[in-house]
């Protein structure tokens, strides 16, 4: 059976509920938001005519939740004008209005007879064929759908999103004892194609994957903390980023999502899993009991494993469960790991360590390994849906299964065993049949080690994806030591950025030029994308710092000439050039894109011009790309200056974009041209799709734009007020003015006495003109050194 998802209602508005809610609404699905009426209102009350008064009050509790979800921070939603996709209601009121929906989602608390309740009360008025299904975090799903129709049991199951909806890509699926194959399929594809999620099709034990693996590694750390003496400044720098984990590592993440849910679930794993060998772990130890008493859930409550007071943030000492300053930690074995780049390449090193760091990452990564060995087939049948799982829910880079092969799957057994630990018998009997690693990489996809046929097989679903971890070596067709060129199929390259954080340097430009000589010649069409955690944080600032400093700026503004010659050659190249950006798409990351045919970018893409943030204007084309934008949109009798002041403000303001979506409302994307993908791993390929398509149907190198229309001193005039007022009131610095005085010239097309038609390359002598005399000033001096080593912007 064809369906299709034109309107979900989401039942609970709670802050998952609301999550649900806005993400559904982030794709453009209309939504139906659901909670009870305030429980105060009188049996009378219930019973008036509902006027329009009276729905606002019994709607409160919903719309106070929906509302305080949207102002939250990081936001649910791509744009805040998605909101009025959804409507909000009672279930006294408004639960007939399911009968019109095409998917139901329970999301109330968690307890199993209020759930059942609310399915008994949506099998009242819930169409046949209709999906229903459970956002439950551990109940089992059989329990739920117990006493409902062969109909209802049909079409049900537990769809787990992780909080926040939005951000974390897990979506695990759990099928109750009647649940039609096809209701999981269906789940399992909209999961990925449409909400951008790492679907993932778990068995209905307690806590079912993500948790139940999630909530061991935090439980044994917490014992672990007491065993070898460690405080949480020292775990928390140990389970960072340093192995590919969040910034708020273990500790710092625990305040955030609450004590008292982690405290709930893995009592939930301690009552219900009496034959886990690893039962004991799951009993919470004294210091977290101690904080539970207190009430001390992290932030919610205003203190946690951490305490904010005044700008100072506390640590909990385990030991006293007294707050102190924070510690500083610091280990040998971590310092060893700083040139390595990718944390796949660190776990070697970090195991060999001879200090207390080496003998922590030991300990847990043996206890980890031995427990998700002995988890299939309770949890799973495959082992890549373990790691699927702890990589989407819980933000790690690389799953305990990959983790292990970096380290070497016999090197894993004998870290194990030096802790008196055993792998699972299937371990030892895939060494046996031949396979020494739990994934292959053959032939462009990943393969991993088959259980029942003790053979490497294709992990499915990677038909729609291209994963260029795959591909960079068998299809590389050039590199430099700043980027590698990928040979896509059908015509198509690829160029990907290997320099640190994606920055553009000069090797980075001889790539792109090497990349659009290479499609002239040979291919159809480029793609410029890659799979880090961010497309660019633009421009190398430090080379340019050295060449101000030592104020070679002959060289410097070469130096910038053929960055702004190359981000022209990717606009008037003789193929198709579509850029793919993602994550944090700064400064020079986010010219190429202006300068693109096309832009796939991601949902999750932070698109700014952020370079007033280091004392200078966008000098890569950026500034004379958003003066030609905002003259293509100059039409008879609009008021100019105000369209030309909103491209400014883009760039003085160094607005970035919290969504993609969000990047069309600065200019920064533009309606009808750049296309956006949810999910992040579609998007190389969905990129190459449309290189191909415009390639296809007969693509024409643009010609050279000579019609920029600039407003000249009528422009300048205005900003230059503005910039003065500004500075009167204190709201920027008097270098702040005179980079945006520098910026209203080139976007005024200087001080000409009238509008006037002029080229991009005027406007391009213009912007490099502004950014080298800028590169010349100390204040953008110091704010560029800030800026390298403090990672933050100065204002001076």
């Amino acid at each position: 059976m064809k369906r299709t998802i034109k309107k979900v209602a989401v039942i609970g508005s709670g802050i998952m509920g609301s999550g649900i809610a806005c993400h559904f609404a982030n794709i453009g699905v209309e939504v139906l938001l659901l909670d009870i009426i305030p429980r105060e209102l009188t049996e009378a009350e219930t019973k008036k005519g509902l006027t329009l008064e009276s729905k606002i009050v019994r709607n409160r509790i919903v719309n106070e939740h929906l509302a305080n979800s949207l102002k939250s921070k990081p936001s649910p939603i791509y744009s805040q004008k998605f909101a009025s996709r959804i409507t909000t209601g009672n279930t006294t009121d408004d639960m007939a209005k399911i009968a019109h929906v095409d998917w139901i989602i329970e999301v109330v608390v968690e307890r199993l007879d209020i759930k059942k309740l609310v399915f008994e009360q949506i099998e009242k008025f819930r169409k046949p064929g209709t999906l229903v299904t459970s956002n439950t975090s551990g109940i089992p799903i059989h329990f739920m759908s117990e006493g409902r129709s062969e109909d209802f049991q049909q079409h049900f199951c537990g769809t787990h999103f992780f909080n926040p909806a939005r951000y974390l890509k897990l979506f695990e699926i759990i099928p109750g004892p009647k649940t039609a194959t096809g209701v999981l399929d269906f789940l399992s594809i909209y999961g990925e194609k449409f909400l951008g999620k790492t679907s993932v099709v778990a068995k209905d034990t307690p806590a079912f994957i993500g948790n139940r693996i999630g909530i061991f590694g935090i439980q044994s750390l917490f014992h672990l903390v007491k065993e070898m003496g460690l405080t949480i400044e020292e775990v928390d720098k140990l389970t960072g980023p340093v192995i590919g984990r969040p910034k708020s590592a273990t500790f710092r993440t625990v305040d955030v999502v609450g004590l008292d849910t982690l405290v709930h679930v893995a009592n939930g794993i301690y009552e219900n899993c009496p034959n886990d060998e690893q039962h004991e772990l799951f009993k919470l130890p004294d210091f977290v009991n101690k904080m539970m008493e207190k009430k001390w859930f992290g932030s919610k409550t205003g203190q946690g494993f951490y305490k904010k007071e005044g700008k100072e943030i506390l640590t909990l000492d385990l030991d006293t469960l007294e707050y102190r300053a924070n510690k500083r930690a610091s280990f040998a074995t971590l310092e060893l790991t700083k040139t390595i780049d990718k944390p796949i390449d660190r776990f070697k090193v970090l195991v060999k360590g001879k200090d207390k760091a080496g003998e922590f990452y030991r300990k847990s990564f043996a206890g980890m390994f031995a427990y998700v060995s002995n988890r299939i087939p309770e949890i799973s049948d495959d082992l890549y849906k373990i790691d699927d799982a702890m990589k989407a829910g819980f933000g790690w880079e690389n799953g305990p299964f990959e983790i292990w092969d970096a380290i070497g799957v016999e090197k894993g057994i004998e870290i194990m065993k030096a802790e008196g630990l055993q792998p699972a018998a299937w371990v030892n009997e895939m060494l046996g049949s031949g396979s020494n690693s739990f994934y292959t990489i053959k032939e462009g996809a990943t393969f991993f080690y088959n259980i029942p046929t003790k053979s490497q097989i294709k992990v499915p679903g990677q038909d729609s994806f291209i994963i260029l971890n795959n591909i960079r070596e068998s299809k590389k067709v050039w590199s430099n030591s700043g980027a590698i060129i990928q040979d896509l199929g059908d015509g198509i390259l690829n160029l990907e950025f290997q320099s640190k954080m994606n920055t553009i340097g000069g090797d980075v430009l001889a790539a792109i030029n090497k990349a659009i000589d290479l499609s002239e010649k040979e291919y159809q069409g480029l793609v410029i994308g890659n799979q880090g955690a961010n497309f660019s944080v633009g421009a190398n600032i430090g080379m340019i710092f050295m060449m101000a400093v030592e104020q070679e700026y002959d060289e410097l503004n070469m130096a910038i000439k053929m960055f702004q010659d190359t981000m022209m050659r990717v606009r008037y190249s003789g193929i198709p050039v579509v850029v793919a950006p993602h994550g944090m798409t700064f400064g020079g990351g986010c010219e190429m894109s202006l300068h693109a045919d096309k832009v796939v970018a991601a949902a999750e893409t932070y698109m700014g011009l952020v370079e007033f943030g280091v004392g200078v204007i966008p000098g890569g084309g950026g500034s004379k790309e958003l003066a030609l934008r905002a003259s293509d949109l100059f039409h008879k009798n609009d008021v100019e200056l105000n369209i030309l002041q909103e491209y400014f403000l883009t760039i003085a303001m160094a607005k970035v974009s919290t969504s993609g979506y969000e990047a069309f409302d600065t200019g920064l994307l533009q309606q009808g041209k750049d296309i956006i993908v949810v999910n992040k791993d579609r998007q190389i390929a969905e990129a190459k799709k449309h290189a191909l398509i415009m390639a296809e149907a007969g693509y024409t190198q643009p010609i050279r734009r000579k019609d920029v229309k600039v407003l000249g001193k009528q422009a300048l005039g205005m900003f230059l007020v503005g910039t003065d007022q500004m500075e009167a009131g204190k709201y920027i610095s008097e270098h702040d003015k005179k980079i945006a005085n520098k910026l209203a010239y080139v976007m005024a097309g200087g001080d000409l006495s009238e509008p006037t038609l002029v080229t991009e390359q005027y406007l391009l002598d213009l912007e490099r003109e502004a950014f080298l005399s800028l590169c010349t000033e100390r204040k953008t001096l110091e704010r560029i050194q800030f800026m390298l080593t403090k990672g933050k912007p100065l204002r001076n």
